[in-house]
């Protein structure tokens, strides 16, 4: 593990659409590495499966999308799930990998977009702070950069820095840096999952309760 540490990264930049992209496209990899592997089975140590945490990001990339082209101050915009769950996407289980990884994709691309065009002053409603268009693009790759890391376990596919799929550490970087005051000194990947609770770092236990900031700083 001592190789994950690397000292304090320099300011990295705010997170664009490039970087969403980037993760969709990773987590998109992961899904079609592990295609041979169980969907059914858990996404590491989350309780959904693997079908359903896939499906719960496509939920949030829609749904910062659709924040960042209403731009509601007060609470997310009104729309409510047809099966009454509390998320609004729902993709066909007969599509198998393929169906999830397009609508993935396209789901990001959503947001990505947004990302692209929202104004400066852009501003919209999250739980965790009223967010402009980097912002919900850090979430989106926190998501998928989490979750992807989920499913990768559920999946048995590799994606530590020395194996096929590591998790791209631009994107984690930028993400981290914007809504964590204070990442460690680690490489920018395991920043990200010990931020998020996922694992342990040498000197700093796995983190059992954890938020991120989303306001404009």
């Amino acid at each position: 593990m001592a190789d994950l540490l690397v000292g304090d990264q320099p300011a990295p930049g705010p997170v664009t659409a490039d970087d969403v992209r980037t993760s969709a496209h990773w987590f998109a990899q992961v899904l079609r590495a592990g295609e041979g592997g169980d969907l059914d089975a858990p996404a590491g140590d989350v309780t959904w499966t693997c079908w359903r945490t896939g499906e719960h990001v496509v939920d949030d990339m829609l749904a910062y999308a659709l924040q960042l082209a209403g731009q509601p101050q007060h609470d997310y915009l009104p729309l409510v799930a047809a099966d009454g769950g509390d998320d609004v996407a729902r993709v066909d289980r007969s599509s198998g990998v393929g169906g999830l990884t397009d609508t993935l994709l396209a789901s990001a691309e959503l947001l990505a977009t947004q990302v692209a065009c929202a104004r400066p002053e852009a501003r919209a409603f999250h739980p965790h702070g009223l967010s402009d268009g980097p912002g919900f693009g850090a979430m989106g790759v926190i998501e998928l950069l989490a979750h992807g890391f989920d499913v990768a376990r559920g999946l048995g596919v590799d994606v530590t820095p020395a194996g096929d799929l590591p998790i791209p550490e631009g994107p984690a970087l930028r993400a981290v840096t914007r809504l964590f005051a204070h990442p460690p000194g680690a490489r920018p990947a395991a920043a990200l999952l010990w931020c998020t609770g996922r694992i342990a770092l040498p000197g700093r236990a796995r983190q059992t309760r954890w938020r991120w900031d989303s306001t404009v700083r």
